[in-house]
């Protein structure tokens, strides 16, 4: 079993075929129990942001694997898989680490260096653990992944090298305004992109910010959070987005529909010549595309951001990020082989236990009357014997094992010792508790 990446990303794919491809909060759960029916699929997680879709998945066989995932990913777009391929990027093994690693350190963002990649990653893992698709294998792949992002954060400036795809498109808005001190915003989603947005807003001085959401109690403790910094800011209903939109300058809208939200008729019925920056950053839109068609409408989306960021510099802290993930790949892969021979050495020394009970016993039948202080000390004496003997080749079969080209030294192990196959396997003890063979 092996892990699998599958993904497109704003690097290989078009926005309109990632908009396509994107998935929903309210479909993840629907999407990952798919992956999960798939004959060579026993682990899933989806990642889904506004400028990358991928699956990392344990699978059995790399083509298997990689075609079921393939096929899964066009069910969900509408589209033929052969449609996809064209803009896919498959990592596998060693290359799956790497890359996942990269995508926490913010190093294959859009903007390289932006944290937020974080917190998508850690909820998407959060996702996929309440669905019960995640294994040992994720379980640890994943949690030392959001490790080596905040290892990046602390060690490096990445974060100063490059902010946030919504602080760049608020920068597009500023240099269109001339300033965002004291304008009138309207944030369309109260999700992790529209608190984002709200916490730039407010340290460029915006005076006035109203924020829709489906669910009111969402927008309202965001509108709190503003107002308790000294930002004037309300919470209202979808219907009357008309009527924010009127008056405002700025408009964000990132909200993870699949549907259109924000209507170019919504946006048309404004003051003459007031100018209103639309910043759409949801995947797919959230505004109708029709909008870019209006008079003092600047729209700024994630076509236009890619463009603009393309060619960006990384620096020399991007440099370091990535000794960082190179450092910690190999440190992961050293424990993943380490660890692949720790249930053959359990059951080396479970053997080796059975061995002298079985002649501690046949010693007490063949000596009855013998002493019990004597046979106690006789039991620690050849345990002790036992250990020291185990001791040495055990500990160096795992320094061995954890070096490249060592997953032989466990099956040389089993052969050495007469070891059953089965039983490391038996041995072991997998992160989930759900009963082999049952996928959900």
């Amino acid at each position: 079993m092996s892990v699998l990446v599958v993904g497109l990303s704003h690097r290989t794919t078009p926005v309109p075929v990632l908009e396509r491809v994107a998935v929903a909060d309210a479909d993840r759960a629907k999407v990952l129990d798919r992956l999960l029916r798939s004959p060579s699929v026993s682990e899933a997680v989806l990642l889904s942001t506004c400028n990358r879709v991928e699956v990392y998945a344990v699978v059995e066989t790399f083509h298997g694997g990689m075609n079921e995932v393939v096929e899964v990913l066009a069910e969900q777009a509408g589209a033929d898989p052969g449609d996809l391929f064209d803009h896919l990027y498959v990592h596998y093994a060693a290359a799956a680490v790497e890359h996942l690693f990269s995508v926490a350190g913010g190093l294959d963002s859009m903007v390289v260096g932006e944290a937020q990649i974080l917190g998508q990653l850690r909820g998407s893992y959060n996702t996929a653990d309440e669905a019960g698709v995640v294994g040992r294998t994720l379980h640890e792949l994943v949690q030392h992944a959001l490790r080596v992002g905040k290892r990046i954060h602390t060690d490096t400036g990445i974060d100063h090298a490059g902010s946030s795809v919504v602080s760049e498109a608020l920068g597009e808005a500023a240099g269109v305004l001339g300033s965002l001190t004291g304008r009138k915003a309207v944030i369309v989603g109260a999700g992790s992109m529209g608190g984002l947005a709200a916490a730039h807003l407010r340290r460029a001085g915006i005076g006035e910010v109203a924020i829709a959401n489906r669910t009111a109690a969402n927008g309202e403790r965001l509108a709190g959070a503003l107002r308790a910094d000294g930002v004037a800011a309300r919470s209202t209903d979808l219907a009357h987005l008309v009527d924010e939109i009127t008056g405002a300058d700025v408009l964000f809208a990132c909200t993870g529909s699949v549907d259109t939200v924000v209507g170019a008729e919504l946006i048309g019925d404004r003051e003459p010549g007031k100018p209103l920056v639309v910043c759409d950053l949801g995947l797919p839109k959230d505004v109708d595309p029709a909008a870019t068609l209006l008079d003092n409408v600047r729209v700024v989306d994630l076509e236009t951001l890619q463009r603009r960021l393309s060619d960006a510099p990384t620096g020399q802290d991007a440099l370091r990020a990535a000794e960082i993930v190179a450092e910690e790949v190999r440190a992961y892969l050293a424990g993943q082989r380490s660890a692949g021979v720790t249930p053959t050495v359990t059951a080396l020394r479970k053997r080796a236990a059975e061995v002298v009970d079985a002649e501690l016993l046949r010693l007490d039948s063949r000596l009855p009357e013998l002493d019990g202080a004597v046979r106690d000390e006789l039991a620690k004496t050849v345990r002790r014997v036992v250990d020291k003997l185990l001791h040495t080749p055990t500990v160096r079969v795992k320094e061995l094992a954890a070096a490249p080209g060592g997953a032989g030294y466990a099956e040389a192990l089993r052969e050495l010792f007469g070891l059953d196959p089965q039983a490391p396997s038996a041995v072991s003890t997998p992160h989930s508790t759900q009963p082999k063979g049952e996928k959900r």
